[in-house]
């Protein structure tokens, strides 16, 4: 009984400092999150004028919400577009993540040092520092100097060519070269998942593969039966994470189309029905994420 009473107190700890630790951003979410919201939602079924006496809305019903999906001829195009770069996107970063914290996790020379940099990923992909990188004048002459200069061929170019014009799983092919392209950017977006995955890593005692060792157990059925099971919750919050930061992207196309038609073309209105649309589509792909891996993720004490 006495036992029990500890543990109850244990966890109401925890559950106090939880909330403690989020209370900052529940407090400004209620203090300048709430009501713009729902007026955005508001705005989505009006008509908003802007003039010189200020902003008036006349509400017109779904009128924004048919003009997105039946009259504006990029929207959808570019929805789609998105959700599956979103999709391939997503996969690469969680196995580029996943097996980089596992070659962290190793005892090696040096260890803290390859861990700091794999973690600049997360301290280049923020605030000014983005700003540079995407607009360095230095490094876009360097890039484009190397591409003259290399008249355009390459090994991996020659290889992608001969692969997808055999006609052996083409379009296969095509996604992983676009993601080997990209693995700068998946590289870039993985220091958060990294680290989450890392921490994961450092949990799971050790005496757990020393008995499956003993057991005959080889290292590639003990990263199935104890390294995946173990740390299954974290796939799920990496998941959720990444698909969030994939749509807060600053070169995310819908994103881009929003802004226009808010900033440039003063269209408040459609604006925020493409900005609903979009962000109901995502809860609904976080839902669907959610419910698949819950039924697979789990929780040990």
């Amino acid at each position: 009984m006495k036992k029990q009473s500890k543990l109850a107190g244990l966890q109401k700890r925890k559950a106090i400092s939880g909330y403690l630790f989020i209370m900052p951003f529940i407090v400004g979410f209620l203090a300048f999150m709430v009501k713009p919201f729902f007026r955005s939602l508001y705005m989505s079924f009006c008509e908003v004028l802007v003039s010189g006496k200020g902003i008036s809305m006349n509400f017109n019903g779904l009128t924004n919400y048919i003009r997105a999906f039946t009259v504006d001829i990029e929207f959808n195009r570019l929805l789609v577009e998105e959700l599956s770069f979103m999709l391939i996107n997503t996969m690469a970063i969680m196995v580029f993540s996943f097996f980089v914290a596992l070659i962290l996790n190793q005892k090696f020379k040096g260890r803290a040092f390859v861990r700091a940099v794999f973690f600049l990923p997360v301290i280049l992909s923020s605030g000014v520092i983005l700003g540079i990188e995407y607009d360095n004048a230095l490094l876009s002459s360097i890039e484009a100097t190397i591409e003259e200069n290399a008249n355009g061929a390459s090994i991996t170019e020659a290889i992608e060519n001969i692969l997808v014009t055999s006609g052996i799983g083409a379009s296969a092919f095509e996604v992983v070269f676009e993601i080997v392209d990209g693995i700068y950017d998946v590289a870039i977006a993985s220091g958060i998942q990294i680290i989450i995955f890392l921490s994961g890593l450092q949990t799971i005692p050790e005496n757990m593969y020393e008995a499956a060792q003993i057991e005959g157990c080889t290292s590639w059925e003990s990263l199935w039966k104890i390294t995946f099971p173990m740390i299954s919750s974290l796939f799920l919050v990496n998941l959720i994470y990444t698909v969030v930061d994939f749509c807060m992207r600053t070169d995310n196309e819908v994103m881009e189309k929003i802004s226009d038609a808010m900033i440039v073309n003063l269209d408040y209105g459609f604006s925020s029905a493409m900005a609903w649309v979009y962000f109901l589509i995502v809860i609904a792909v976080l839902g669907l994420i959610s419910l698949i891996l819950s039924k697979v993720v789990y929780y040990y004490e």
